[in-house]
């Protein structure tokens, strides 16, 4: 049974074998959405900061590895895993120190390594990695859920960085806080 998790906007997602990505060099001026097949573009993509934000890189990484392993000419499980460790190497070389996306590519990595056969292989690399985009949401439903319990009517809060749904897969982990308190009906100010 799937779950429909609410997002009013997805930062980065998955769609008919393709990589969906809001263009944040675009931002504020355009909203616009690219499309990449190859994980070398979603590579570039990091690189570039078309995508932004600890937890959306993860995923984008994530999603990288997912169209590495559809890309793969691969015959064995041996030629697929060094397959994905090659591309692995490059979406990891875009940004060293983010450790989000160290530990997205590690994770699709135990996955792949964990198949059986090639097609095994390619299907959970796919499914981990959507999952994890789920899993970011939710999360970050959750921290919003349990940190506006924290919160009054009529509180101030002050905030920074790049904390809401751009930075995450779609809901926001400070602004998240945020979202759930206006959704829970208290009236605050942010500043």
């Amino acid at each position: 049974m799937e779950t429909k998790i609410y997002s009013s906007l997805r930062t980065v997602e998955w769609k008919d074998n393709t990589v969906v990505m809001i263009d944040q060099t675009k931002l504020p001026n355009e909203l616009i959405y690219v499309k990449f097949t190859d994980y070398r573009e979603v590579a570039d993509a990091i690189r570039n900061l078309v995508v932004r934000g600890a937890p959306a890189i993860g995923v984008s990484g994530a999603f990288g590895l997912a169209l590495a392993a559809l890309q793969s000419k691969a015959k064995t499980k041996e030629d697929l895993l060094s397959d994905l460790e090659e591309a692995r190497k490059v979406l990891h070389e875009t940004r060293p120190t983010a450790i989000n996306l160290a530990w997205g590519l590690e994770r699709i990595m135990r996955v792949a390594k964990s198949g059986k056969d090639i097609l095994e292989i390619k299907e959970s690399v796919v499914e981990e990695s959507k999952r994890m985009a789920d899993e970011d949401i939710q999360v970050n439903m959750r921290m919003g859920k349990h940190g506006a319990q924290l919160f009054s009517d009529r509180d101030t809060i002050m905030t920074h960085c790049n904390a809401g749904a751009l930075a995450t897969v779609g809901y926001g982990t400070a602004l998240g806080v945020i979202r759930a308190i206006q959704e829970s009906g208290k009236k605050i100010k942010v500043i």
